[in-house]
């Protein structure tokens, strides 16, 4: 199939996603199902990286910044915007289309080499609705929180490399976090993550329910799903950057 013909069948399937529930309790139940996978199973990944990367940023900045002409905050300010506008949304969303991309893909593509999808429809159930929105839907609730945690530890974990290997003490760091700070830009970073969240989360869900084939296709649309879902943040990155700075 072609680009055209993989963008319509897409489309279509949101269009047949956007329904009135069958049983609300049950959609319910399978929402917070869904936030638990995608947010609190991935925190520990998300906060391991967030810390090294705003340790490695503090380090590199103040390796960078050796003219004695330059306040030393500057490291602080570098730092709080790095993460704040880049690092945190879209280096955590990356990892989380890896983590969590495959799971989903692997999870529907296993329900249709199974036929469980395929009961679900003799049921008298919409399997778009009831399989792909709760994942949609639980990772737009959950990305952008893991964002904000992933941007707090990053910086904290600045702060504390830079204090612990002398580089800049945690009172002038916390100066430096203060300074020309905007507020623009996490919201900036909170557009990112619900536009990076919808990617990693509807990608994944349509490679893995039209999946075609045994256990070696699952494989591959997993593997497909993840490629497509960190081309397309890269390109929203590269969008989003243009449009709204």
């Amino acid at each position: 199939m072609n680009f055209f013909t993989h963008l319509g069948r897409f489309l279509l399937m949101i269009k047949q996603m956007i329904t009135k529930p069958e049983n609300w309790k049950l959609y319910w139940k399978e929402l917070m199902h869904q936030c638990v996978e995608i947010g609190i199973r991935s925190v520990g990944i998300v906060a391991v990286i967030s810390i090294f990367l705003g340790a490695v940023t503090t380090v590199q900045t103040a390796y960078q910044l050796v003219s004695p002409v330059i306040p030393r905050t500057v490291i602080a300010v570098i730092v709080r915007d790095n993460i704040i506008l880049e690092l945190a949304p879209t280096l955590t969303c990356v990892v989380l289309a890896g983590v969590v991309g495959s799971r989903i893909a692997s999870e529907l593509g296993n329900m249709r080499i199974s036929e469980q999808i395929d009961a679900l429809k003799i049921m008298g159930i919409n399997t778009k609705a009831y399989l792909i929105m709760p994942k949609i839907l639980a990772a737009l609730i959950v990305v952008p929180c893991l964002v904000i945690l992933a941007a707090v530890l990053g910086i904290w974990g600045g702060q504390v490399a830079g204090g612990i290997s002398g580089i800049l003490p945690f009172e002038t760091f916390y100066q430096g976090l203060l300074e020309d700070f905007i507020p623009y830009n996490v919201f900036f970073a909170l557009t990112k993550s619900y536009t990076y969240a919808f990617i990693i989360s509807s990608i994944p869900a349509y490679y893995g329910y039209y999946v075609e084939g045994g256990s070696l296709e699952i494989g591959r649309a997993g593997t497909k799903s993840v490629i497509v879902s960190c081309i397309l943040i890269l390109l929203a990155d590269y969008a989003l950057a243009a449009l709204l700075l």
